[in-house]
């Protein structure tokens, strides 16, 4: 799955997900941009909401963006399922803060019959420096 029908995929599924009284609804500020066989490229603005005490991107809201930007990324390939993390590792190399642009891009490196692994960078948009780099394995094995 490529191009538009891609995009018009991860958007429905997006929409889908934040349209909640659950915890998914941090999320209702990411954009998705483009997607389709195995990736999701996604932004955001950094909102008061995303910070931490110190007025940084909190890294638990960015390991969930991981979560989710991966799992859509995922989505897009053909007969996927979303399946369950096994494990997640998200590396911080530098802060972003409120009003900041962010730049998520999330790539199915493999996925096999039980296991799919991920990886996923966010990025200021304004020179492509990297926020955070990050890996993430998910069980879609039958049950």
């Amino acid at each position: 799955m490529s191009g538009k029908k891609g995009l018009d995929l991860l958007r429905t599924i997006a929409t889908m997900m934040t349209k909640t009284n659950g915890y998914d609804r941090c999320l209702q500020q990411l954009e998705m941009v483009s997607g389709g066989d195995g990736r999701c490229l996604a932004e955001f603005k950094v909102q008061e909401e995303h910070l931490n005490r110190a007025g940084g991107l909190h890294g638990g809201y960015t390991a969930t963006i991981v979560d989710v930007v991966t799992t859509y990324a995922l989505m897009t390939k053909e007969n996927a399922t979303p399946g369950v993390s096994v494990d997640i590792h998200v590396s911080y190399l530098k802060g972003a803060r409120q009003g900041d642009e962010v730049i998520i891009d999330a790539n199915t490196v493999r996925a096999g019959r039980n296991l799919a692994f991920l990886e996923c960078e966010l990025r200021h948009k304004k020179d492509n420096s990297i926020i955070a780099k990050a890996t993430h394995t998910k069980y879609i094995g039958s049950s």
